[in-house]
């Protein structure tokens, strides 16, 4: 579960809810609207270590291009690229 701290009030008792933020993730709301999380170092490297990160095709190198043509895709996550009827792209399972 999520709780929720207006901006001032997390400024104000900022260790009452780092206390919190240890157990659980805080919601910070500025003028009425989400605005930040204050989450524990723990939770913050569990997210980190969990990102992945955006690699281009032309960055790979030749042993990680062999992998990925050598690659299989379970039938389930089979797509392929088709042409709707004004001539887009249009991707279909």
């Amino acid at each position: 579960m999520t709780r929720s701290v207006t901006a001032s009030d997390l400024q104000k008792n900022f260790g009452r809810w780092n206390d919190v933020a240890q157990r659980e993730p805080v919601q910070v709301v500025k003028h009425g609207r989400e605005s930040s999380y204050l989450i524990s170092a723990d939770a913050y490297h569990e997210l980190l270590s969990s990102y992945r990160r955006r690699t281009l095709v032309r960055d790979l190198d030749a042993s990680e291009l062999a992998l990925l043509a050598q690659a299989e895709i379970a039938p389930e996550d089979r797509y392929e690229i088709a042409k709707s009827d004004d001539g887009q792209p249009d991707i279909s399972r």
